[in-house]
């Protein structure tokens, strides 16, 4: 999320993730159910008790049928046109390594949008499957090397690279170092 306060942007998170299981009726079990992620951990992320790791994020998305953009587009303000790079907000996994900035401004009736993504080396960030099935992706690395799993195997990706693919299953991302991988993804809805 941006910079805010310590607190603002995992409470406006928090509140989003309940509101979404709100309205479709579902009990923290069913929710538990649909994403793999425990009843209990569901209910903590819930109150803002704790922040989702990439993983959770990335389980929840896929329940709900969003991109993990849309949902933390969501949770912001009033959606600007221009959006500067000091305000792009930033969400970071520091347990897993992993960083990822919102580049595009957000907006929900757009079907395309601009992610970076930081990696540190012998960082992995894993994804059960894709949050909206057929999500195409332009994965552009900028620097270091990355090592993409899809379903039909590993990429190896070098500054200049560029994969296009669509996401049916589950993907693997990974940092072989010696210095982290940053890369853009761009992100269009099928």
């Amino acid at each position: 999320m941006r910079n805010d306060p310590p607190g603002d942007a995992d409470h406006r998170l928090a509140a989003r993730l309940a509101a979404l299981r709100a309205d479709r009726g579902w009990s923290l079990d069913d929710l538990a159910a649909r994403s793999a992620v425990s009843r209990s951990t569901l209910s903590r992320l819930e109150r803002a008790e704790l922040s989702p790791t990439a993983a959770q994020l990335g389980r929840l998305c896929a329940a709900y049928g969003r991109t993990m953009s849309r949902l933390l587009a969501e949770v912001e303000a009033e959606p600007p046109g221009l959006l500067r790079a000091a305000e792009q907000p930033v969400w970071q996994d520091p347990e897993a390594g992993f960083s990822r900035r919102s580049v595009s401004p957000p907006h929900p009736g757009l079907r395309a949008e601009l992610v970076e993504g930081t990696l540190l080396p012998g960082a992995t960030v894993r994804y059960d499957g894709p949050p909206v099935p057929g999500l195409e992706q332009h994965l552009w690395v900028l620097a270091g090397t990355l090592r993409l799993t899809l379903d039909d195997g590993p990429q190896h990706l070098a500054p200049g690279d560029c994969l296009r693919f669509r996401l049916h299953g589950a993907s693997e991302f990974h940092c072989p170092g010696p210095e982290p991988v940053r890369y853009l993804v761009a992100v269009v809805l099928p």
